[in-house]
């Protein structure tokens, strides 16, 4: 079974998300696939939404144990932000699971519907749990349809058109305050994929003085890439800036690093916060965090709703393959069978490799049909109609195949490749 506790920036405080977001990595899915009844984990840390994706053995854990599961490892690196988590998260299960992935994926449940930067994040999390080696087979097949669903839903609703962001949402809502950007001098903390949106949404504001400062010395390499200026030392490039724009995941600009008597404009892109809130107490300075963007964070009209439907179908899609993928299986399986013995009977007889090539070939043709049709029955709500006709037609046994596979949870990705491998 699948399972996910989500909280976001609609129902949890910003703080709380912030605190647990600098706590929270990849450790946090290796103790949870550490539970025996957990097969693989997936934890996602955005700017406004914890998450945290597991794949159970039903049999051996319920949707309530789950997520006491999940409020326990958070404690353990979080403490009280915990019990604040339990009073806003909410728990999903089964199909509930793939639809809310792939809106979270196409940014649909984002700060700004639409975003761009949510589908890497979210690919980004699966990567982690790779290299930690938590994830499972569902898991997997999971994240990697929502990625390609992604695609095709910001294609189809027009949600990528706009080149929605964090970024440049921040940078609309600095527009009262910087009279002309081409001739702001600008200032960037941090060199990730933040970092080349933000400049990308800054020159398409005409801003020309752009500088980059990071913690771990990138900024060489990195303002060679993008034409911007590096700067060595923090203090003295603030202090040098009109507006400073932190998108970084390993530094904190703190009030004593601003110079007195500095007047600037801050953006915090960050989470865990890259600036102490007291920086937007000084004199002369105005701090806008990802708390304040999301108060201004509108929800544009422009193909939400056929996004919306677009998500429902290409989960539904998900769901119906994998759904039919013991029923398919089972009838490659059988036909598999038949095959081998034609080919052995072929062998014996003295046939030679290009007969044979042609016997897998036409039980590859021959199952492209059922297999399409079982995917399309289990879309329908239908698919034990089709497990009552391979019963049918190839008699009990591969029905009981089937049967036994959609009990056990089969994957998609045990599936055998469309016309072929399994058929030779």
């Amino acid at each position: 079974m699948l399972f996910c506790l989500t909280a976001n920036h609609r129902n949890t405080e910003f703080d709380v998300l912030d605190r647990i977001s600098r706590v929270v990595d990849s450790s946090a899915a290796e103790l949870l696939a550490a539970h025996d009844s957990v097969r693989g984990a997936v934890v996602l840390a955005t700017c406004n939404r914890f998450e945290a994706y597991l794949d159970l053995d039903e049999e051996r854990t319920g949707e309530q144990d789950a997520a006491e599961m999940v409020l326990e490892t958070i404690r353990r690196a979080a403490g009280a932000d915990a019990d604040a988590l339990r009073a806003s998260a909410v728990a999903l299960s089964g199909d509930q699971v793939v639809r809310h992935l792939f809106a979270v994926s196409s940014g649909l449940e984002s700060m700004v519907i639409g975003e761009d930067e949510i589908s890497g994040q979210v690919q980004r999390a699966l990567t982690a749990a790779r290299s930690a080696g938590t994830t499972s087979g569902r898991l997997e097949q999971a994240f990697q349809r929502a990625a390609h669903a992604t695609r095709e839903i910001r294609a189809q609703a027009d949600l990528g058109a706009a080149g929605r962001s964090l970024a440049r949402l921040a940078l609309d809502l600095a527009e009262s305050r910087i009279a002309d950007w081409s001739s702001a001098r600008v200032l960037i903390v941090g060199t990730g994929s933040y970092a080349a949106t933000t400049i990308a949404a800054l020159r398409a504001r005409g801003a020309r003085d752009v500088r980059v400062f990071s913690a771990t010395g990138r900024a060489a390499r990195f303002s060679a890439r993008y034409g911007t200026r590096a700067e060595p030392e923090l203090t003295p490039a603030i202090g040098d800036a009109d507006v400073v724009i932190t998108c970084t995941a390993r530094y904190t600009v703190t009030a004593d690093q601003v110079p007195e008597g500095a007047r600037l404009l801050v953006v915090d892109l960050g989470l865990p916060r890259n600036v102490d809130p007291a920086v937007g107490e000084l004199p002369g300075v105005e701090l806008l965090d990802l708390e304040i963007i999301g108060l201004h964070a509108s929800v544009p009209s422009l193909g939400r709703a056929g996004a919306h439907e677009l998500v429902g179908s290409a989960a539904a899609a998900f769901m119906a393959e994998r759904a039919a993928a013991p029923a398919i299986v089972a009838l490659r399986g059988h036909v598999q069978g038949i095959l081998d013995a034609e080919i052995e009977r072929l062998r014996a007889r003295g046939g030679d490799e290009q007969a044979e090539a042609a016997l897998r070939h036409f039980a590859g043709v021959l199952l492209h049909g059922p297999s399409v049709r079982a995917r399309e029955q289990a879309a329908a709500g239908r698919l034990a109609e089709f497990e009552k006709a391979l019963e049918l037609v190839f008699g009990a046994e591969a029905a009981a195949h089937a049967a036994a596979g959609r009990r056990a949870g089969a994957d998609v990705a045990d599936l055998a490749a469309e016309g072929g491998a399994s058929a030779g």
